[in-house]
């Protein structure tokens, strides 16, 4: 979550899947999912995994545990979105997520302007992202279509921007963001995301019944 400090790869490991926190590093060899496998953190780690799946509460509990510290956010900033998720049309639960991949944040490591969404969580809160030419420093700020995100001239030398520009096409972007794959570090919100362009791994329907007890 947005306070977390210790080491991020726990987190994988506690949630049994790769959730890309720590940037390029999780598509190396070095990522310690690769080394360790999907074994709990903790020297009761491997017990954890013993006996029965997780059902009902547990299971619930779990993935919205997971979507959480994906998108690196915090208890009531989650269930603000699912109250806001609610209340428009459509399916709840891809709503909540929609909400999520709109964040600036997101869509500014969705571009490819950070390796995860930690930095580019740093990136926008220090003031090197513009939103149509004006700076935001506001992480939670929903883009829309029509938007373009770009990186402010004074920021293009920042090295690890640059890294993560150039390495940006080998991590994949989504079909709703366009970037211009060239130097001028701009991206366009070319549509509102849609289910496809989501982690398919996450089942919102579990997050959706354990808010709605």
């Amino acid at each position: 979550m947005a306070r977390y400090r210790d080491a991020v790869c726990r987190l994988c490991r506690r949630e049994g899947a790769k959730l890309f926190l720590k940037g390029d590093r999780c598509y190396k060899p070095a990522c310690p999912i690769e080394k360790r496998g999907t074994q709990p953190p903790g020297q009761h780690g491997n017990s954890l995994r013993r006996g029965k799946a997780l059902v009902g509460y547990g299971q619930q509990l779990r993935e919205k545990q997971k979507v959480k510290r994906i998108y690196f956010i915090l208890e009531g900033q989650f269930r603000n979105y699912f109250e806001r998720a609610a209340r428009m049309k459509g399916i709840t639960g891809e709503n909540l997520l929609f909400l999520l991949e709109r964040r600036l944040d997101n869509a500014v490591y969705r571009a490819g302007f950070s390796t995860s969404r930690r930095q580019a969580r740093q990136l926008v809160n220090h003031g090197h992202i513009q939103v149509n030419d004006r700076k935001v420093d506001i992480p939670s700020f929903q883009v829309k279509p029509g938007d373009v995100i770009s990186v402010r001239d004074a920021s293009r030398k920042n090295s690890h921007i640059e890294g993560a520009w150039q390495t940006a096409s080998g991590r994949g972007r989504p079909s709703w963001i366009n970037a211009d794959g060239g130097g001028e570090m701009t991206a366009r919100v070319a549509s509102l995301p849609v289910r496809d362009d989501i982690d398919r791994t996450i089942n919102e329907q579990l997050i959706v019944e354990l808010y709605s007890k």
